[in-house]
């Protein structure tokens, strides 16, 4: 019973990873339809386990469920976006706060390795320089090796990776990666407020290049769609 248990989150888990990577990349849009059969039909798992990680998601903010079962991507509300940027300010500034000063080598090499990895997406597809800018803040709260502070992180990152699917207006990753370079530099040098003050801007940039875009919808196909995220 013990082992069937983990094999179903375990499964739960990777169609979370699946949709929240999706989503970050705008496959999958806000408003868009997650059925349960489809979503079962696409990873090959039961309706019980496709629902179960609609309800985590849900609680992650990503998806809203509604009456019937139905679950679609969640649409942020123009004051709901501006909120969870705010929230993530606060928190980033803790994570910096927590960094700076003490960063190890290891540490740093992985920051600028994936910088790196920023640097040479740039100029291609926006939704995969989306994706990486959403990492590199992930890995810099999982090395403070705090719980707390990764998990709600990495939940407020990709709501506003959502969000910026929704309401951003075209821009040029080149600012994010200098951005993430500047701040990188300021934990090495252990200078926590300039840290924290390179972080406030940087997000509230990113914040500021929202605006209500309205686009016709238009049906499509979830298990296509999803072929690229399934994982194994």
């Amino acid at each position: 019973m013990r082992e069937a248990g983990k094999a179903g989150s375990d499964r739960v888990g990777a169609i979370c990873r699946s949709l929240r990577r999706a989503i970050v990349e705008r496959a999958l849009a806000p408003g868009d339809r997650l059925p349960e059969d489809a979503l079962g039909e696409r990873f090959g798992v039961s309706r019980t386990i496709a629902r179960q990680a609609l309800g985590q998601l849900a609680g992650e903010g990503l998806v809203e469920l509604r009456r019937n079962r139905i679950a679609v991507v969640a649409s942020p509300s123009w004051e709901e976006a501006r909120d969870t940027f705010d929230v993530r300010i606060s928190l980033e500034r803790l994570v910096v706060r927590r960094l700076a000063g003490r960063l190890g080598e290891a540490q740093r090499a992985a920051l600028e390795a994936h910088i790196a990895g920023e640097a040479r997406a740039s100029g291609g597809p926006e939704a995969g320089s989306i994706r990486l800018a959403t990492e590199f803040h992930l890995l810099l709260a999982e090395m403070t090796g705090s719980p707390v502070l990764t998990r709600y992180v990495a939940e407020l990152g990709y709501r506003c990776a959502l969000i910026l699917s929704l309401y951003s207006r075209p821009h040029s990753s080149d600012c994010a990666v200098s951005e993430h370079r500047e701040i990188v530099a300021a934990l090495v040098a252990g200078d926590a407020e300039r840290a924290v003050a390179l972080m406030d801007h940087h997000l509230d940039a990113v914040a500021e290049r929202a605006r209500i875009v309205s686009e016709p919808r238009r049906e499509r196909d979830l298990i296509r769609l999803l072929a690229p995220y399934v994982e194994g």
